[in-house]
């Protein structure tokens, strides 16, 4: 049997596309090595105990009880199999391979096939028959030993990531559909925990930690890591839910192998089908799909906020159909607990859209309202582009609360990470950047430490000061909020006199020329009247505010905050490096003259 130690597993388990080429695309691949991965975990699994849980069958069963609970106890997992032949044993007897192989399934317990009801692998079977490839696959997958004595929870993960990043790849799937790094798990998981690191500490502690867009349950993992690494008394109880079968497939067995209750871990659309109704959890994580419409979804999303209104989801607003992005920030918003109950704490990864995206009175404005004015988002780190496999984009993590600590009360902390990062020594589809362990700790640090930080600037000419680049800045809530105001001027006649109305509310006042018409934004710390008589009158004396149109606004330019004014180089030094290129050419353009 093939040890892991002795090769890379990952690059054994890619070497089964060998098998598969030609038979299957590419894009298919995941299909057969995924549910073989995890059936040949689950074999190891329960190798030892397979004798005693085939005797316990027997026995239970003839005294005419449910053989259900003593078998989970016997295998010493959350789940069981009754057949007697392990994988080894099913390639022994070739000719009846497929047949056995649905038989092992099929004894599996209720739970365990489900996973593999959701990889369709039944489908699999039959196809590897057609193609001749059924017992060749099987026979490489029982060739290598699984068993987390030989493999580590931590390394299987580590191997799933890596395999489904490479089919993803293949795939040619869409910027949305991204896999989460590793490291960005790591530092969404300390910000996450920082502030909670002496009640983490105490011996027997319990946290619950959920996930709406889990995946393969990369952050579910990382974040047991952590806790376990701080506190090995420490239990974290895990829920998800995920909507790719593939994905919650493989999230699902991983939870399983961990010892967690699979029941929690729930497959649907989030956002049309709430798999945990009623459910509230002191932590959260979330790097659900960027940019990605929920038109399919939209009847069942806008009933739910007609209906229910802030009882429900998305009472705040409803963000524009083209990006859902702002929806899981609402799920996860009423997802927290009460802060009677210990209040909640969520890191969420989202593109720039959700920061600035919509004028006053839009949903998306909306929803940044809500957020703000009830004083829920922490702090936003910007991180560098090229750090997802399959999108360059620019990416945020929002760090969210209900329960700050008192020096945040009222205050946001912006972070611009972007400049921390390293190159990666190969890159992997778009993810050409890396966050190295250092850059972790110190975005860490940043955050923990609540201060306005800034590094000196590094493109300063010589005999210039150096101008200091912000990294970390502080404001207030109200900040990011404006009022929108409506500036009209009046229509004249052909004489250049003012119209006045004849009638109604409006006779003897100025009517308004829509052509004229023209908005402000005013910032909420400054007083309208003072602005519109300093911005606005100095230019048009006739102007007035229609206050019935005046519109509260939010957003987050974070870019903005963080710009540093570069003054133009000096035109000698222009006009010398323009004649320089000039004489150039003109020297190339003669050496071809001759």
């Amino acid at each position: 049997m093939t040890k892991p130690a002795d090769t890379s597993l990952s690059a054994f388990l890619w070497s089964v596309a060998d098998l598969l080429r030609g038979d299957y695309k590419q894009s298919d691949y995941a299909k057969v090595i995924l549910p073989f991965t995890v059936l040949r975990r689950l074999d190891c699994v329960l190798e030892s105990t397979r004798a005693v849980v085939l005797a316990e069958v027997t026995k239970r069963t003839a005294a005419g009880l449910n053989p259900d609970p003593f078998l989970r106890k016997v295998s010493g997992q959350l789940f069981y199999n009754t057949f007697p032949k392990g994988l080894p044993e099913i390639v022994g007897d070739q000719d009846h391979i497929g047949e056995n192989l649905r038989d092992y399934i099929q004894a599996f317990s209720a739970e365990v096939r489900d996973i593999f009801g959701h990889f369709d692998f039944h489908a699999q079977i039959d196809r590897l028959t057609k193609a001749g490839l059924l017992y060749q696959v099987t026979e490489k997958f029982a060739g290598i030993d699984l068993h987390p004595d030989a493999v580590s929870n931590a390394q299987m993960g580590s191997v799933f990531e890596e395999l489904i990043r490479k089919f993803a790849e293949l795939s040619n799937e869409t910027a949305g559909e991204h896999f989460t790094p590793r490291e960005v798990i790591k530092l969404m998981v300390n910000l996450l925990f920082i502030e909670d690191d002496e009640a983490l500490s105490k011996p027997g502690v319990v946290r619950h930690l959920y996930d709406p867009t889990a995946g393969t349950g990369g952050m579910l993992s990382v974040s047991g890591e952590h806790l376990s690494e701080h506190n090995p008394q420490a239990r974290l109880v895990m829920y998800g839910q995920e909507l790719n079968p593939e994905s919650y497939a493989i999230c699902k067995a991983d939870m399983l192998i961990k010892g967690q209750d699979i029941s929690n871990i729930c497959f649907g659309n989030t956002l049309s089908a709430d798999g945990l109704p009623g459910k509230r959890f002191g932590y959260m994580l979330s790097n659900p799909p960027f940019g990605v419409e929920w038109k399919k979804i939209e009847t069942v999303v806008r009933k739910e906020a007609d209906s229910q209104g802030f009882n429900g989801r998305f009472g705040p607003g409803l963000p524009r159909v083209s990006d859902g992005s702002l929806l899981f920030l609402l799920h996860l918003i009423s997802k927290m607990r009460p802060v009677s109950e210990g209040g909640s704490r969520f890191g969420i990864v989202l593109n720039g859209s959700p920061l600035f995206t919509g004028g006053a009175g839009s949903g998306e404005s909306e929803i940044r309202r809500y957020v703000l004015e009830n004083d829920l988002v922490e702090a936003i780190i910007g991180l560098p582009t090229d750090m997802f496999y399959n999108t360059g984009i620019s990416t945020y993590i929002w760090v969210v609360t209900n329960r700050k600590p008192t020096a945040r009360k009222g205050k946001v902390q912006l972070i611009d990470a972007s400049a921390m990062w390293q190159k990666m020594r190969k890159s992997l589809g778009s993810k050409r950047k890396e966050l190295s362990a250092a850059h972790i700790e110190d975005i860490t640090r940043l955050f923990g430490d609540f201060a306005e930080v800034s590094r000196p600037g590094e493109d300063s000419r010589p005999g210039e000061a150096s101008r200091p680049v912000p990294i970390s800045r502080i404001f207030k809530n109200e900040d990011f909020g404006y009022r929108t105001i409506t500036v009209e001027r009046p229509q004249r006649d052909a004489a250049g006199q003012i119209v006045v109305g004849a009638k109604g509310g409006g006779k003897g006042k100025p009517v308004a020329d829509a052509d004229l018409r023209d908005t402000e934004n005013v910032p909420l710390s400054e007083d309208v009247e003072a602005y519109f008589r300093r911005e606005v009158l100095p230019h048009a004396p006739d102007a007035w505010i229609d206050h019935d149109k005046t519109k509260v606004g939010y957003e987050i330019p974070f870019n903005r905050h963080f710009y540093v004014f570069k003054p133009p180089r000096p035109l000698a030094e222009i006009d010398a490096e323009l004649k320089g290129v000039t004489d150039r050419i003109l020297t190339m353009i003669a050496g071809l003259t001759q």
